[in-house]
């Protein structure tokens, strides 16, 4: 396996001269945390290359085994807790008040990269706790988060969600699980959930599930589900009545727990209002939506490092254009076109992933200002456009091209990119996981087009727009980019185009918006990171000091490539998606997809 190479410089320039990310702070009200961003990253970096990444081929061939006290993770995993625990790293967001250190969310993000690209599976367990953190701090009563949150922040426990039914996946008004009232309070759970990522494992004494479940009286459909908050421990210490029945048998992710979990009466607390758990819920979900995309990221940037890598030293035939290595009998396929082509795409996919997602972080820091901060309510309204417009995006567009990436870098290596000894095999088939979970790419896309695009009458869309017209005068600004600017333009024009053919096409029937769907969020993906790169360009064509002046090159003429080889796929796309549902109810596919017979 080619080890892993946090990859700290490309982080620095983010943050600093993309983002301009310790001046943003510091209007906000937090000038102290931007001065600790190159400490703590490069700290995070050592504990995913040196700790986490070693794990990952261990952990997915020895896996999880279910005993009969619940789940025990392969070796070395408890151990790396441990570390992750002791040094803080679960509470490095967290809320000061219940013993987090309170750092900016942007941080927090490009930490969990890095730990995500090390080792996924370990990524998980964090993650996950994460979000409930969220749900309980945003919706539980006093007692409950004095008893949660603070050894969930402090990494003591952990957290996950129990939502899937064999029956009710997506459609979680079809779910069945019972919550009675209890003696002396609380509730008593019953019933089976399935596909629980971090379910349960020996890294902790203690774990909390947070339960989709109907009361007695609840009414039908989703308008009558409950989240409830039940321990594997009681305040006790007494084993709480749910087991594990069994742990997936998965295509990747082997080292992370996703069980089948029978509730046999167990003890339960209600988070939030009763028939109004979907909402508590849906805190935690939109946060594992853009971890998840954080994912995607990670595995994108493993992969492109490692085809990198193979390119440069694997010597296969010569060149096109003649010798490269005169004193080798072949040249490294790094010079062979289409290999280079691959090894581009793997990171420019990437890095304007990482951006997207650190630009949504850092505006959801400025929605957190501090004392006094000015504009705080016009921050907050910013903030709230720009997660509900880039969460769906982040999570599918990160997830998708995370797998490209993969997939890429497996293709790069040949043979040697389907065996396991280069660990390329082990990315295609985790990341490929993150396509599927925290609702399916599909489902992100309906909630871009049918909710995200439209809400408050198109401003998040606008905002959109404006930034990207914003960026291609930034290019243009630059002689050395000023090239890059009518490819953004068009493509922003066609985003435009679409998103009033939507409008027009859905108000004739929801068929074609939904038909186009996942065209849609392609196309907008595609657009977003074209926006990023035009950011990163611009700023590597300003020079600023104290970078490889390689490196600045490098990020102008990824820039360029993504423009160049990349960015038209949206004329593509555009036309996809005029073409509405037509072609997927035309004429004599009613009898070959419902048929019954061969």
């Amino acid at each position: 396996m080619i080890p892993y190479q946090p990859p700290l410089q490309t982080l620095r320039f983010l943050v600093r001269e993309v983002l301009d990310a310790p001046a943003v702070l510091a209007a906000a009200g937090r000038g102290e945390a931007g001065a600790l961003f190159d400490e703590v990253l490069a700290q995070a970096g050592r504990v995913a290359a040196e700790l986490l990444a070693p794990l990952n081929r261990t952990g997915d061939e020895e896996g999880v085994v279910v005993e009969r006290g619940g789940v025990r993770m392969p070796a070395g995993f408890r151990e790396a807790w441990t570390v992750w625990r002791d040094g803080g790293w679960t509470g490095l967001a967290g809320d000061p008040a219940h013993g987090g250190q309170g750092l900016p969310a942007l941080l927090d993000t490009l930490v969990t990269e890095m730990v995500c690209a090390a080792n996924l599976a370990f990524s998980i367990t964090p993650g996950l706790t994460q979000g409930a953190i969220r749900a309980i701090a945003a919706h539980a009563d006093d007692g409950l988060k004095g008893w949660c949150l603070p050894p969930m922040i402090a990494g003591e426990w952990t957290g996950a969600m129990a939502l899937t039914e064999p029956q009710a996946g997506t459609d979680l008004g079809l779910l069945r699980t019972r919550a009675e009232p209890a003696a002396g309070g609380g509730h008593r759970i019953t019933g089976q959930k399935m596909f629980i990522s971090s379910a349960d494992h020996d890294l902790t004494d203690n774990l909390v599930h947070l339960v989709l479940a109907r009361l007695p009286d609840a009414p039908a459909g989703t308008r009558g589900i409950s989240l409830f908050l039940v321990p594997k421990r009681l305040p006790d210490g007494t084993r709480n009545g749910w087991s594990v029945l069994s742990s997936e048998k998965k295509m990747g992710l082997h080292a992370s727990p996703t069980c089948v979990v029978a509730y046999e009466g167990a003890v339960g607390w209600m988070v939030g209002a009763p028939n109004r758990g979907l909402a508590a819920m849906f805190t935690m979900m939109n946060h594992e939506r853009l971890f998840v995309g954080i994912q995607g990221i990670g595995v994108g940037e493993r992969a492109a490092q490692a085809a990198l890598a193979y390119a440069r030293q694997r010597e296969q035939g010569r060149a096109p254009d003649g010798p490269h290595r005169a004193d080798r009998p072949a040249d490294p396929i790094l010079h062979h076109p289409d290999v280079r082509r691959m090894v581009l795409s793997a990171r420019v996919l990437t890095d304007a992933g990482r951006a997207l997602a650190a630009w949504t972080a850092l505006w959801l820091d400025r929605a957190r200002q501090g004392g006094d901060a000015p504009l705080a309510e016009e921050a907050e309204e910013e903030a709230e456009d720009w997660a509900a417009l880039l969460t769906p995006v982040v999570k599918a567009a990160g997830t998708d091209f995370g797998f490209e990436a993969a997939v890429l870098a497996q293709q790069v290596m040949g043979g040697h990119g389907y065996i396991r000894e280069w660990g390329v095999e082990q990315l295609v088939r985790d990341v490929r996981a993150t396509q599927i979970y925290e609702g399916t790419n599909g489902i992100q896309a309906l909630d871009l087009v049918q909710r995200k695009l439209g809400m408050k009458g198109g401003r998040p869309a606008d905002r959109l727009l404006a930034e990207l017209e914003q960026a291609a005068a930034g290019l243009e600004a630059e002689p050395a980019t000023r090239d890059m600017a009518p490819a953004l333009r068009d493509a922003a024009a066609r985003l435009q185009g679409v998103l009033g053919w939507l409008r027009e096409a859905g108000a004739e029937t929801p068929l074609d918006p939904a038909a186009g769907a996942t065209d849609t969020l392609r196309l907008v993906a595609l657009t977003a990171y074209g926006w990023m790169w035009a950011l990163m360009a611009a700023a590597a064509a300003r020079r600023p000091a104290g970078y490889d002046p390689a490196f600045l090159e490098a990020r102008i003429g990824l820039a360029r490539y993504f423009m160049e080889r990349h960015l038209p796929e949206v004329a593509v796309l555009d036309a996809r998606i005029r073409r509405g549902h037509a072609g997927l109810y035309g004429p004599g596919l009613g009898g070959e997809l419902e048929a019954t017979g061969g």
